[in-house]
C-alpha cells in the first residue's frame, strides 16, 4: 500500500463531545483498566512466586492473565484519551495496529481457553497418565501452538486489509475493527472476505469445538462416577467454563454487532464494555475466588496482616471443602489431587 495511508488521519465518530457521559465512561474505563492490571497483575505474581503453583493448570492461566493486560493495553488507554477529546482521530496505521493487537488478544484468548480445556479433560478423564501427556514440553507446544497460529493468521488479515485503496475516513465505533476498516475501502474484495471465513473456522469454530468435546468426554466419565466424582470434576471445571462462556458470549455479541448497519452510542458502549473491559477483569476475578490454591496462595502471601486477612476469609472460604476422595481422585497421586480440587 501508499506509506502515506499509514499517516492518513481516521475520525472515530462514535464519540460524542465532552459531557457527562462521556466523563461518567471515562471513570469506568479508568477503575476496569486498573482493576485489570492490578488482577491480573496480581495473579501472575501469585502463580510465579508460589512453587505449589507451578504446574501445567496455573502456566496456562498465567498466559491468560498476560493476555488480557495486552487486550486492554491496547484499547483502553486510547479510548480514554478520545472520550475527552473534541476530535477523536487516530491515524490510518495506528488504527490497522489496534485491530491486529484486539483480535490477536480475543483469539489467543480462545485458543488459551480451548488448551485448558484440554488439560481438564485429561486430568479427569486420564489421571493416572497425566504427567505423561501433560509433559513440560508439551506445555510450550501447546502455548506456542496458542500464540503462533493466531499471530501470523491475523497479521496476514491485517496486511490484506491495508492493501485496499481507502475512499473513507470515518469509523462510527469506539476503537477500530476490521469490519469497520474494511468497509473504509473504495471497492470490495472476495479475497479478503473469504480470509476473514478461513479465520472465523480457525480462530473461533475449530477452538470451540474442542472445548465442547473435552466437555462432552468429562460429562461422560463424569456420569458413569459416584455423585463425589461429579461433584469434583463441577469443581473443577466451573472456574473454566464460566469463563468460556462469558468470553464466548462477548465474542459472539460483538461479531453480531459488527455486522450491523446502525450503529448505536448504547450498542458502541455495550460492545467495548462486553468485549474488551469486562472479559480481562472478570477472569482473574473467577479464579481467584473458586480455585482452592489460588486462594490458599493469597492466604500464605499475606501472613502478616491479620486484619485484611480477617475482611478476606469470608470470601475465600466461601467454597465448600471438597468432600473425601471420589473414584476419580483417589486414583491420583498425591500431588495431582490438586488439579481437580
Amino acid at each position: 500500500m501508499n506509506q502515506s495511508f499509514l499517516y492518513t488521519a481516521v475520525s472515530l465518530t462514535a464519540y460524542s463531545p465532552p459531557g457527562p457521559l462521556n466523563y461518567a465512561f471515562f471513570v469506568l474505563c479508568l477503575l476496569l483498566y486498573s482493576s485489570t492490571l492490578c488482577a491480573n497483575a496480581l495473579l501472575i505474581a501469585l502463580i510465579l512466586g508460589d512453587p505449589k503453583l507451578h504446574k501445567p493448570m496455573y502456566t496456562f492461566l498465567l498466559h491468560l492473565a498476560l493476555n488480557g493486560i495486552v487486550g486492554s493495553c491496547a484499547v483502553c488507554p486510547k479510548m480514554m484519551e478520545n472520550l475527552l477529546s473534541r476530535a477523536p482521530l487516530t491515524s490510518y496505521g495506528g488504527c490497522l495496529l489496534q485491530v491486529l493487537c484486539i483480535n490477536v488478544y480475543a483469539c489467543c484468548a480462545y485458543a488459551i481457553l480451548a488448551v485448558m480445556a484440554y488439560d481438564r479433560y485429561v486430568s479427569i478423564c486420564k489421571p493416572l497418565r497425566y504427567h505423561a501427556i501433560i509433559t513440560p514440553a508439551r506445555v510450550k507446544a501447546l502455548l506456542a501452538v496458542a500464540y503462533l497460529v493466531p499471530v501470523v493468521l491475523l497479521s496476514s488479515q491485517v496486511y490484506l486489509t491495508s492493501r485496499l485503496p481507502l475512499c473513507r475516513f470515518a469509523v462510527n465505533k469506539l476503537f477500530c475493527d476490521n469490519l469497520a476498516v474494511v468497509k473504509l475501502s473504495c471497492v470490495r474484495s472476495a479475497l479478503v472476505n473469504a480470509y476473514g471465513l478461513l479465520i472465523t473456522l480457525c480462530l473461533v469454530v475449530l477452538p470451540f469445538a474442542c472445548v465442547l468435546l473435552s466437555y462432552m468426554k468429562i460429562l461422560s466419565v463424569s456420569l458413569k462416577g459416584s455423585r463425589d466424582s461429579r461433584r469434583k470434576a463441577l469443581s473443577t471445571c466451573a472456574p473454566h467454563l464460566i469463563i468460556f462462556v462469558n468470553f464466548s458470549v462477548s465474542i459472539l455479541f460483538s461479531v453480531l454487532y459488527n455486522r450491523e448497519s446502525s450503529v448505536t452510542v448504547l450498542g458502541n458502549l455495550l460492545n467495548s464494555t462486553l468485549f474488551v473491559l469486562v472479559p480481562p477483569v472478570f477472569h482473574p476475578l473467577v479464579y481467584g475466588i473458586r480455585t482452592k490454591e489460588i486462594r490458599g496462595s493469597i492466604r500464605r502471601m499475606l501472613p502478616a496482616t491479620p486484619g485484611l486477612m480477617a475482611s478476606l476469609r469470608p470470601a475465600l472460604d466461601s467454597v465448600r471443602r471438597p468432600a473425601a476422595p471420589s473414584a476419580v481422585t483417589a486414583a491420583l497421586e498425591p500431588n495431582d489431587r490438586s488439579q481437580i480440587c
